[in-house]
């Protein structure tokens, strides 16, 4: 007789591109429920009421913490639909026997395609345009090419290899940071490590793929602003934190680099911040895996991940 178990998905987007994930979990005998916020209840708030009956959850980016995780009586797996797992208190779930799992690689493309389409936006003013164009006016602000410009890649994981991938394309001199050297990236796309500072100083185009660290914790400050090109373009698909948005403010305001987007911010509401007011900041809503692609990768391996820990199963993507 088939297990029967029960698994409340908070992930917004989970399912939304086609029905395989859906089936797959219906398919080993999951009883699945949705959750999503109302006018009158959070997730959170929902989670505090059902986690107590659930198996397991796919979840988004809300926290769980001990006072949520305490009222869990059956919880075995915490499936993230991504791989940020700093919301969850992850020492007190392994007490509780709660594994954690995460699903890398499964959005790689689709944010390697977005720190492109940012890079260029940026370098041509794009979003400014669009909106003087909306309001009547004709603006055309001169920007940069891309085309044999310098691109420096801090962190080159599978999305820090797919944008030097794409980027090649545009016969860049690549300039590479990591702990980890890239052997294809070398080989193959005559990619360059060098050390921060190097890179920082040397690059026309800069994009970020490391995690948030205490080492990355305001990798980007007023004093590596000052060592960067003025034309210089800065782009973040990462995490927030690793850029001093208030320093990246008085850059841009002073014109001491050319322009940024970020994709994440350190700031829970970035657009009242003061990037928000500098026509050569982007501000884009952590959007780098909101494709059709990414979501059905990202809701299958989540699915998976979630029926490996519940049924006994090895799981290569466990974190903790």
């Amino acid at each position: 007789m088939m297990n029967t178990f029960l698994v409340l998905i908070t992930a917004r987007s989970f399912g939304s591109s086609d029905e395989k994930a859906w089936e797959l979990l219906r398919s080993h005998g999951c009883e699945v429920r949705h959750i999503k916020a109302t006018e009158t209840e959070s997730v959170t708030d929902q989670l505090h009421r059902q986690i107590a009956e659930a198996d397991g959850i796919i979840a988004g980016l809300e926290a769980y913490d001990q006072a949520l995780l305490s009222k869990a009586k059956k919880l075995k797996v915490i499936s993230r639909y991504g791989v940020g797992y700093d919301a969850i208190d992850l020492e007190y779930a392994r007490g509780r026997n709660i594994q954690v799992t995460i699903t890398p690689g499964a959005n790689g493309d689709s944010v390697s395609d977005l720190a492109v389409t940012l890079m260029l936006s940026a370098a041509r003013h794009v979003p400014y345009m669009d909106h003087q164009m909306k309001m009547g006016e004709t603006k055309r602000p001169i920007g940069v090419e891309m085309w044999r410009k310098t691109l420096g890649v801090i962190g080159t994981g599978r999305i820090g290899a797919g944008v030097v991938k794409r980027c090649k394309g545009f016969e860049m001199e690549i300039l590479c940071h990591d702990v980890y050297e890239n052997e294809e990236l070398k080989q193959h796309y005559g990619a360059q490590y060098v050390d921060f500072a190097t890179l920082a100083s040397k690059s026309d185009f800069i994009s970020i793929h490391t995690p948030l660290t205490e080492e990355t914790k305001n990798l980007f400050n007023a004093e590596v602003f000052a060592s960067m090109k003025p034309r210089a373009v800065l782009v973040n698909t990462a995490r927030g934190g690793i850029i001093d948005e208030e320093a990246l403010a008085v850059a841009l305001g002073t014109g001491q680099i050319g322009a940024a987007a970020l994709d994440v911010s350190a700031q829970e509401h970035p657009e009242t911040g003061p990037l928000a007011a500098l026509p050569s900041c982007i501000l884009t809503p952590h959007a780098g895996a909101a494709t059709y692609e990414a979501s059905s990768n990202m809701s299958l391996m989540a699915s998976q991940n979630l029926l490996d820990i519940l049924e006994g199963h090895d799981c290569d993507y466990c974190v903790g």
